[in-house]
């Protein structure tokens, strides 16, 4: 029987990398099928326990050059395999700010011919140094990695336009022939810079509204007769019994009692629906007042809070 995991996956910076990462675990022996999110940095793989485990997986993953944290699968750690979308942001905030502030007055000087003055075409070369080759430094550093596996991706692009342009202006600048292309290379690289702080920025969006709506689940389910067993082993059909002030386990129907259920949490209706027996209650709303006994109806990843977990992921 197949199992299906979902692996962190780090070091991903376009959709090549996603591609590439996707095609690495499903050339693995015993893997049927292996789909790579780019942007939730997750690879969801379904394979044969018996022909490959985990440790397999990491390898490939590895052997790509990319980074796996297997810690993660076992819900050990919530933070992402980059320690963190929070520090992600952080250092891509300071690399950011570094390189606009000194690309601005390279642009400027390089682009508005009234501010030119003698010798700046080595102010700008020296300003623009730190930019391309610190701030910068992470798509240089990508770009090494790739071409030590054969690969390519928009890092390659990047590091090989801007080295290109800054050496070109290098050799131009000292023996005194042809242009320089010192902004060139800076704006690329802050440019660029700009759009991953904003693609970060929306990811860590993204995983905080995913917990928030994990943080609306339940651990535990109560039977009829009043004894409870954990949510993962409610299965469809089973009588379970609400009481006021408690959360719906699952997606069920009514079978005894009346109640008011706050949806609000799911569907942003303020006022609290009034149920009844016959009527269908989600999981994860509230249960205002009066004691239910509803049936399962739809348990684990059927839930209607888990497939708006999948849409939002």
């Amino acid at each position: 029987m197949n199992k299906t995991v979902e692996l962190p996956i780090g070091g991903m910076t376009c959709g090549a990398c996603a591609a590439r990462v996707s095609q690495g675990l499903f050339d693995v022996d015993g893997v049927e099928t292996a789909t790579v999110n780019l942007a939730t940095e997750r690879a969801k793989v379904s394979f044969d326990p018996v022909v490959v485990d985990l440790a397999t997986l990491e390898a490939a993953v590895e052997s790509l050059g990319y980074r796996i944290a297997l810690q993660a699968v076992d819900g050990r750690s919530e933070v992402g395999p980059d320690g963190g979308d929070g520090r992600q942001l952080d250092g891509s905030s300071v690399r950011l700010v570094a390189a606009g502030l000194l690309t601005v007055p390279v642009a400027l000087i390089s682009m508005v011919h009234g501010l030119r003055f003698g010798g700046w075409e080595w102010v700008v070369g020296i300003l623009s140094t730190p930019v391309v080759w610190g701030s910068g430094w992470p798509f240089h550093r990508v770009a090494i990695r790739n071409l030590v596996h054969r690969a390519t991706s928009m890092d390659t692009l990047v590091s090989m336009g801007t080295a290109a342009a800054w050496a070109w202006s290098v050799v131009a600048l000292v023996t005194g022939r042809g242009h320089v292309y010192f902004e060139t290379a800076a704006v690329i690289v802050t440019l660029v810079l700009m759009g991953r702080w904003l693609e970060q920025r929306a990811r860590r969006r993204s995983g905080e509204a995913i917990r928030s709506l994990a943080g609306l689940s339940v651990r535990d389910a109560t039977l009829a007769d009043g004894s409870t067993l954990p949510i993962a082993d409610v299965e469809v059909g089973m009588r379970l019994l609400v009481r006021p002030g408690e959360k719906v386990p699952v997606d069920g129907r009514i079978l005894e009692g009346s109640s008011t259920v706050n949806e609000s949490m799911l569907t942003g209706e303020p006022l609290p629906v009034t149920v009844g027996v016959g009527d269908t209650v989600t999981g994860a709303t509230v249960n205002a007042n009066g004691a239910l006994i509803i049936e399962a109806i739809r348990v684990g990843a059927d839930t209607t809070l888990a497939r708006i977990m999948r849409l939002v992921d």
